[in-house]
């Protein structure tokens, strides 16, 4: 079956059209993604902005035309945290739908989580038991899930995404240690209210997903033009991350929209992203990252089929 996935996240739209027989992706036709940031603003006013779903629906526009030409037999929407969380989502969310012919639907939490979980670990030996916790960093939620051998024991959607957490506490241009301390401080207390100790002390692995970590990896390779191939299972230490945190939050906004391997568009939230990433290594004393690019996209896809 050829299936078609839009996720249409808080800070990003993203397409992946693939083949899947027997529960596998056996190919994948088209990957795509697009910073559409339709969460600006929704932490303060509660309301999906007009210019923001504009954005996303001109995406959509093209990404329709891609589906068409595949002839995908199946095509499915996923909307997350920012609709989740909008008075006028469920509207939105209706246009989507009727408007590009899509089978639109707003996931809870524990369904985003799930799919999540599904593609990170859809290609893992089947006989490895090493306990993971799988980060999906996004813009206005980060989703933690815990288990083994495809089985979820502990989930949890965070209200810390990097867009969120962005707009509620960076405001200079470089950000201050201040701002980036209050950052670190509130996720930190997001992750300790949210996931039980015993939860934390489980998992021996961590693998990331998602756009943070995808650019944290390219990166730290300098990779231009960005390579799936080498950033799927590039593995970060967390010393890594600290000075990648360093560097970036050292530049203002001009300078890291000029790093080799971050896409321009991500320069406003990647210091957030990485702050993030860091908090979550540390609450689960975990050591490293490896970064992956299976993520909801493929979850979903093997769902729908």
């Amino acid at each position: 079956m050829r299936v078609a996935v839009v996720d249409i996240g808080t800070n990003s739209t993203r397409l992946l059209i693939a083949d899947v027989k027997d529960g596998r992706v056996t190919a994948e036709l088209a990957r795509r993604s697009e910073v559409t940031r339709l969460g600006q603003g929704v932490d303060a006013s509660g309301r999906l902005a007009d210019e923001a779903m504009q954005r996303v629906y001109t995406v959509l526009d093209e990404y329709r035309k891609a589906i068409d030409e595949a002839t995908a037999d199946k095509a499915v929407a996923v909307l997350t945290s920012a609709v989740r969380d909008a008075a006028n989502g469920a509207e939105f969310t209706t246009t989507v739908r009727e408007r590009y012919g899509l089978d639109a639907r707003t996931i809870e939490g524990d369904e985003e989580a799930r799919l999540t979980f599904l593609g990170a670990t859809s290609e893992r030996d089947p006989d490895d038991r090493t306990p993971l916790v799988v980060v999906d960093i996004g813009g206005g939620s980060t989703e933690l899930v815990v288990g083994a051998r495809g089985e979820v024991d502990f989930h949890v959607s965070t209200q810390a995404g990097v867009v969120r957490q962005t707009e509620r506490h960076i405001h200079a241009d470089p950000p201050t240690a201040d701002e980036i301390d209050a950052l670190a401080t509130e996720v930190r207390g997001i992750i300790d209210a949210a996931v039980p100790e015993t939860a934390r002390r489980a998992p021996r692995a961590a693998v990331a997903v998602a756009g943070t970590a995808t650019s944290l990896a390219a990166i730290d390779q300098k990779l231009d033009p960005y390579d799936p191939a080498k950033v799927h299972g590039y593995v970060l230490s967390i010393a890594d991350c600290r000075g990648l945190l360093e560097r970036l939050a050292a530049l203002p906004l001009p300078e890291r929209r000029k790093v080799t391997g971050l896409h321009p568009d991500r320069a406003p939230t990647i210091v957030a992203g990485v702050v993030i990433l860091l908090q979550v290594l540390e609450a689960f004393g975990l050591g490293r990252v490896e970064i992956s690019e299976h993520d909801i996209l493929r979850g979903a896809a093997l769902d729908a089929a």
